[in-house]
């Protein structure tokens, strides 16, 4: 079988093509990845507009359902990242409760569910307690705040599992690929460690070894560290082998043009946004942000000129990548507006203690965020 005759997974690697299947045939993974990404952000910041739990839980359902239907099962390392930060989430969610239990909370209440021991502590303290008095008020403010940054990070994790960061560095301009290396090299850590656990845990298993409790941990902990060593010595070889950090000169004049377009941009992009968060700056915040953005992008471009890449088999931005983006960004935009207009729906109070409601018009919102499940076709060559 020729080189011709595959074609490259979500993984990079060859498989087989189909009979009749065309040379370049089009993935469901050639979607752009920031299409992915911006629609998981785009639901993450729609999280942070609500403590309604209602709404966070259907927002983490909707992020669970595209992933489930659209991620990769090609045994990539971010294949499992969303079940990772899912259990984060809950662990984040957890720890959150835990310390309101033990070290109090700021909320009123009068309903108290058990009186713990209280820790005596010196004058230079005040303000923080250890035990005492647990209301039902402070446990239910604490799980509403706990699962705002659950669902945070359960939106984040389904941008890693539909489209990994080593896939969003291809499209990032060329003034950026410096700065987005370091960035997919962090973001891409933690998959690699989950896949070396999962790995070593089984061959454990096979060899009738313990892989749970302290022992286990132990004995794994170690060779994942070793392995994490050594894949870091080859990523340094390899980008050494390959010429990372060449960059050619560019004359002064278009260095200085970056420079102002750039800085300028970002000044623009600040003023912009604080127009928009400010009832007075409404009339002018739009142009500025505009302005900002777009100065932004051109100082980015001719920065690009100072690293001369190529991109083999670039992610093509079309249709589906504007209406996945389209999707997550409105969904974004009317929970901010519900927020705005609608506070108590979507902040539902504790003192008085009461039950959260759903409000109809921003939970059919974030049913918005299912419009990717329909409109990006699953691979055939994968299991449904």
């Amino acid at each position: 079988m020729s080189r011709d005759d595959c074609g490259p997974d979500v993984a990079g690697r060859a498989v087989p093509r189909a009979p009749g299947e065309p040379q370049h045939r089009t993935l469901r993974s050639a979607v752009h990845p920031g299409a992915w990404w911006l629609w998981a952000l785009s639901l993450g910041t729609a999280a942070t507009r609500t403590t309604n739990p209602l709404l966070l839980a259907l927002l983490i359902s909707a992020s669970a359902y595209v992933v489930a239907t659209h991620r990769s099962t090609t045994g990539a390392p971010t294949a499992h990242a969303y079940t990772a930060f899912a259990k984060l989430a809950l662990a984040v969610l957890l720890v959150r409760v835990v310390f309101a239990v033990a070290l109090g909370s700021p909320i009123p209440g009068t309903h108290t569910l058990v009186t713990l021991p209280e820790v005596p502590l010196p004058h230079w303290a005040q303000g923080i307690r250890l035990g005492g008095r647990v209301t039902a008020e402070a446990l239910v403010f604490a799980a509403y705040d706990g699962l705002r940054l659950a669902a945070l990070l359960v939106c984040v994790g389904a941008a890693n599992a539909l489209a990994g960061p080593t896939r969003l560095l291809k499209s990032l301009p060329g003034a950026l690929y410096e700065t987005g290396v370091a960035v997919v090299v962090a973001l891409t850590f933690a998959p690699h460690l989950i896949a070396d656990v999962r790995r070593l845990r089984a061959a454990r298993r096979l060899r009738g070894r313990p892989d749970r409790g302290l022992r286990g941990l132990l004995q794994v902990g170690l060779p994942v560290l070793e392995g994490a060593l050594e894949r870091s010595v080859a990523l340094a070889a390899a980008m050494e082998a390959r010429g990372y950090g060449r960059t050619v000169e560019v004359p002064a004049r278009i260095r200085r043009t970056t420079a102002a377009l750039t800085l300028g941009g970002l000044l623009g992009v600040c003023a912009g946004t604080y127009g928009l968060l400010t009832a007075e700056g409404g009339a002018y915040g739009v142009p500025l942000l505009l302005a900002g953005v777009g100065a932004a992008l051109a100082g980015l471009r001719l920065g690009g000129r100072r690293s001369p890449r190529t991109r083999y088999r670039p992610d093509p931005w079309d249709v589906r990548a504007w209406l996945v983006t389209g999707s997550g960004a409105v969904v974004a935009a009317l929970l901010s507006l519900a927020s705005a207009r609608d506070p108590e729906a979507l902040h539902p109070g504790v003192v008085p203690l009461v039950a959260p409601t759903l409000p109809l018009w921003p939970a059919a919102a974030i049913l918005l965020a299912l419009l990717p499940a329909f409109v990006v076709p699953k691979d055939p060559r994968e299991p449904s």
